[in-house]
Order: C-alpha cells, then structure tokens, then sequence
C-alpha cells in the first residue's frame, strides 16, 4: 500500500547520456523525499535482428546472445548501484521488448505518477523508421511524462528553420 504522498515515477534509462541527463534532471529538479522511484531499462537483443541469414554457426550465434546478456547484467547492476548511491527509495526493473511499448507497459504496471526521459536514446537508425521513443511515449501515455532536453541539445531547434517550442510534457 503507498500512501497518499508518495509519487511513482519511472525513469527510462539506456545508457545513453540523454536518459542520465534525465535522471539527474529528476535529482536536481523533481525529486521528493517520498517518492518511489523505477529505474527502468528495456533490454533489445540485437544480435537476430543484425546477423545476415545463413552466416555463422550456432556457437557464434549463442556467444553473441550471451555477450549481449552480459552487457543487460552489467547495465542492471550500474543501475541499483545509482539507486543506492543517490539513497532513492524504489526499485531497478529491467525487461526484455522494444522500449517504447515497454516503458507504456511497465509504467501501468508500476502504477507510476510520471514518466521521466531522455529526449534522444540509443537506437538511431530505428528511430528514422518508427519514429522516436519519447515522442511514442508522450503521444501514448496515460500519465504526465516530462521529456529532457539538455540545454546544449540544438538537435532540433533548427530543424524547420523556425522557433516553434516543442511539446514536451504531456498531462
């Protein structure tokens, strides 16, 4: 049972320095002393999607697999080790999917408050195809989420040759 003024909030993490743009954002700007925090992290094997087909054995296959479950590990312990080190009350939770679904997915679950991330992840070149995480996120959430934008960010400031701000908390 949470009491009346805990917040839930989860926090989207991939390692990138936009999400611990958005987590020290979170530290600095938001944080309570009663909040529950998710830190949170979508695992993507990348490994099936990124070999060519009938290259490789199977003991390739399987040591890249396992190499990528080592890097989850390692990311999932950086992430309690944070958790402890900033003395947040919470939890780390770490899944496997495509982050966009999964941050909508484990925040219900959490029953989270509100969504913190990065204005910008990891995943580049899927991002030209199915279009951003956050902007997924934003435009699909039943919570507030609050994007990041780090002030040195001019990413897309300029991209249409006009000042229009942009969009980036959803209540």
């Amino acid at each position: 049972m949470t009491s009346q003024d805990e917040k839930r909030v989860l926090i989207a993490m991939d390692g990138s320095s936009y999400c611990d743009y958005a987590f020290n954002w979170y530290m600095t700007k938001v944080r309570q002393p009663g909040d529950f925090v998710v830190l949170f992290h979508s695992v993507e094997f990348h490994t099936l999607t990124t070999m060519p087909m009938g290259v490789g054995s199977a003991d390739l296959l399987t040591r890249m697999i396992e190499e990528e479950k080592a890097h989850a590990e390692q990311y999932l312990q950086k992430l309690t080790d944070k958790m402890k080190d900033n003395g947040l009350h919470g939890k780390v939770k770490q899944t496997t999917g495509p982050p966009r679904s999964e941050i909508l997915r484990v925040a219900e679950e959490e029953n989270v408050d509100l969504i913190l991330m990065g204005c910008r992840g990891m995943g580049k070149v899927r991002r030209t195809f199915l279009g951003s995480v956050s902007d997924h996120v934003l435009h699909h959430s039943h919570v507030p989420v609050l994007v990041c934008r780090h002030k040195e960010d001019h990413h897309h400031h300029h991209k249409h040759g006009h000042h229009e701000p942009q969009k980036e908390v959803k209540t």
